[in-house]
């Protein structure tokens, strides 16, 4: 970090990913908010000697350079704080607290990166529910309980999908999905040893379907009942979740959409259904050049491999236990995923 690049910072203002403070003497309590708040959503830098005027809209005037008079007080102050229980955790190394001069005075300079999802999340004073902290903007705000749980979960490497779901047995299994599925597996892995076990077997051995040896519960897991279920016993449970597609190509003057894939009754809304009805209408206009390898047609271009991909990367990375919808938009000239829930890895 040097003096031009807190010019730039300067000129572009407070936003999700910078702040300022003004710190002359002592370390603001509100760093600690932001500390949190920076760790817990995309990273970000505080500039500690530099106070921000709100109410000024020239932005030449906006922030007062203030600076830090003992910066190197300032810094084992903040690392000593760093460590102690004051926060959870401390994900910063000595080369992410710098010291830089800039117009006559010294400014503390605090890079946080986004925190690993297993480290998340990050809270302060020992209280994770209301310590912890997102950015939103270019202002901190308390992490809802939703969104600490969903960093907990985000936290678990085996993820989620192997739950048992408490009184889900195999009679809310749709039989028609779960047998096009096998049909699929079955072409695909002809003389596979699970071809010839039973539905309960095969979901057992799937990951859709569990047994608790300890408790003797059984019944279906997250994956299973949302993947192959009915639509009914689904929409009991994750009531929370919905599945949309939307079709935005060739509109009409005063039309929202041109086609529409969205809970009607017609069909059962789970999730390998709405996968596989959603594939074949975002290819439908996708041309298929004709390719023989040996006596076999290759038609799976690139393109079709890159939209099964996004798709599938949808459906596995949504977060089942929030409020949101999985959506697929398909535009002229592009398509939109979206789904639930926050990326584990940051946004490069």
């Amino acid at each position: 970090m040097n003096t031009n690049d807190i010019n730039i910072l300067l000129q572009l203002g407070e936003r999700i990913t910078f702040e300022c403070k003004k710190a002359e003497g002592q370390l603001p309590k509100s760093v600690w908010e932001t500390y949190s708040s920076f760790a817990n959503t995309i990273g970000g830098i505080i500039l500690l000697g530099i106070k921000e005027c709100m109410d000024e809209t020239d932005l030449e005037k906006r922030f007062e350079i203030t600076g830090v008079a003992n910066p190197q007080k300032m810094k084992k102050e903040f690392f000593d704080t760093l460590n102690s229980n004051k926060v959870n955790r401390n994900i910063l190394t000595d080369a992410d607290v710098e010291i830089i001069p800039y117009k006559g005075c010294n400014l503390l300079c605090i890079h946080v990166p986004q925190a690993d999802y297993r480290q998340r999340p990050i809270y302060i004073n020992g209280n994770m529910m209301n310590g912890s902290f997102k950015r939103n903007y270019e202002g901190d705000y308390h992490c809802t309980e939703d969104d600490v749980k969903a960093m907990i979960r985000d936290a678990n490497d085996s993820g989620n999908d192997s739950v048992l779901m408490e009184n889900y047995t195999m009679d809310d299994i749709d039989a028609p999905t779960l047998a096009a599925y096998r049909n699929r597996f079955r072409t695909a892995n002809p003389d596979h040893v699970w071809n010839e076990y039973s539905d309960r077997e095969f979901l057992l051995n799937m990951g859709g379907y569990i047994v608790d040896r300890n408790t003797r519960r059984e019944g279906l897991t997250l994956a299973g009942l949302l993947m192959f279920g009915k639509g009914l016993p689904i929409r009991e449970r994750f009531d929370n979740i919905r599945m949309d597609y939307l079709d935005m190509t060739n509109l009409q003057p005063d039309s929202r959409w041109s086609d529409r894939l969205t809970y009607d009754g017609r069909w059962e809304n789970n999730l390998y259904n709405f996968f596989m009805r959603v594939q074949v209408k975002l290819v439908s206009d996708i041309k298929r050049p004709f390719r023989l390898e040996g006596m076999e047609r290759i038609d799976d271009t690139s393109v079709h491999k890159a939209i099964r991909e996004a798709l599938t990367n949808l459906v596995i990375h949504a977060d089942y236990m929030v409020t949101g919808i999985l959506k697929v938009e398909k535009h002229d000239d592009c398509f939109v995923f979206s789904n639930p829930g926050t990326l584990k890895i940051p946004v490069m």
